[in-house]
């Protein structure tokens, strides 16, 4: 039989500190166990997933920071532990926490409680786990936001790991963005693939023609390009990146076509591109900075080019957000997304003529899972390579995002534009060309 504990709603009598774990933690509808050094039990003590606070350390990182950049700074540094999952895939657990995962603050009422209860000593600030980034407002240092020089220092935080630990995640296609799924029992490598074709064609590429990858990562996209007689320029600001990108496209023989830059896309000097791909850099932009990205990047693209942007949006354009605090300090410094609606606005307000909109949130899930499905066949790998708590970040992260995509917080969208010409004159078939 199960034994399950309420959850504590008092705001006055003293709380124990699995319980103040629960307050912090449990906004889902889910049976868990709470546990805590104190010897504490709340929930169900029967429960296979859970969470265990491991030290008063951890507690103060709840009491100082609460919400999900608390429980991450207790959970990175080894303060927290998760029961019933496997730390590169916490997925399920996440999904049982919350709905959303959107880890709620306790109102001011009970945050006087949980001070009480835990002691003033607790509320004295401890050093963040060295992996996180400094706030936003301290990172001025580095430039104003979206300059080339934070950019690129936020642009290393994420990407310059360890070439080694991506190759790992992300499987021999070395892709960090969503794939697309053929059928449901594709493999990654298959849907990621099925990406780079499904973009080649809404394109239209030809052999002969000129494509143009703005922060292409490890240069996937410009190699499927030149394995198909384009040529195709690729930049970066990741030098781990340009690095591993350079050699590949060495390896594969295709220097004669594929040119990958370690620069931010801003320095191409080029134009007269027949096409434009952006796979996964809006998101870095900072939505302020729309009219002059979209503006860049028609200037780059002959009369009658075409424009693909891939991005993860919001899914709604009431507003748009910055990463969460776990994102922000951990993951992705100075990321910022807003709807769909806003992407196109913007992509139109510059000029271009939208085409083809389209929505693959399912497949960003799907990709995630598969994702964290590597970290954890290669767990040991990966902890010798980047240490273990960064390990426990992308996991944490991955799964996150994909209980995100899942429950429609995130989406990853497909925007087709054209740089037609001034009456309108585009040479374009009456309908879609690409097979789906």
């Amino acid at each position: 039989m199960t034994t399950t504990r309420e959850p504590h709603h008092t705001t006055t009598g003293k709380l124990s500190m699995a319980e103040i774990l629960e307050l912090f933690a449990a906004t889902g509808r889910h049976p868990l166990k709470f546990t805590a050094y104190d010897g504490s039990i709340a929930g169900s003590e029967d429960a296979e997933l859970g969470l265990d606070l491991c030290s008063p350390r951890g507690a103060t990182y709840l009491a100082t920071a609460p919400g999900e950049l608390g429980l991450a700074r207790a959970y990175v540094s080894g303060d927290l532990r998760a029961y019933g999952v496997h730390p590169g895939d916490p997925y399920q657990l996440l999904k049982t926490l919350t709905d959303r995962v959107n880890f709620k603050r306790p109102s001011a009422r009970t945050l006087a409680n949980v001070v009480r209860s835990m002691g003033v000593e607790h509320l004295l600030p401890v050093a963040p786990p060295p992996e996180e980034a400094p706030p936003r407002w301290r990172r001025v240092a580095a430039g104003v936001m979206h300059s080339k020089t934070r950019d690129a220092e936020a642009i290393h935080h994420h990407y310059d790991v360890s070439n080694t630990f991506y190759e790992w995640v992300l499987g021999p296609s070395m892709t960090y963005t969503c794939a697309v799924y053929p059928h449901a029992d594709a493999t990654l490598e298959e849907a990621q693939d099925n990406k780079y074709r499904l973009i080649f064609d809404k394109l239209g590429l030809q052999p002969g023609d000129r494509l143009l990858d703005v922060g292409c990562g490890w240069g996937g996209m410009v190699r499927y390009a030149a394995r198909h007689g384009v040529r195709a320029i690729g930049a970066t600001l990741s030098a781990e990146q340009a690095k591993w990108a350079q050699r590949a496209i060495e390896d594969e023989g295709l220097a004669d076509l594929a040119e990958l830059r370690h620069s931010d896309y801003r320095d191409v000097a080029e134009a007269d591109f027949d096409a434009v791909s952006s796979i996964g850099l809006t998101e870095h932009i900072g939505v302020k900075n729309y009219p002059a990205y979209f503006g860049f990047l028609k200037s780059k693209l002959r009369t009658g080019g075409l424009l693909l942007n891939h991005c993860i949006t919001r899914h709604d354009n009431k507003s748009t957000s910055f990463a969460g605090g776990f994102t922000d300090r951990y993951v992705f410094p100075d990321g910022e997304l807003t709807g769909s609606g806003r992407i196109i606005t913007e992509a139109q307000d510059a000029g271009l003529e939208v085409l083809h909109a389209e929505n693959f949130r399912h497949h960003y899930a799907m990709t995630l899972r598969d994702w964290c499905h590597n970290l954890v066949e290669h767990w040991d790998e990966a902890v010798d390579e980047v240490g273990l708590a960064t390990a426990k970040v992308w996991g944490l992260y991955m799964a996150a995002s994909r209980v995100a995509f899942e429950q429609n917080n995130l989406q990853l969208h497909h925007v087709l534009a054209a740089n037609v010409a001034a009456r309108g004159d585009d040479g374009l078939p009456l309908r879609p060309w690409w097979t789906p």
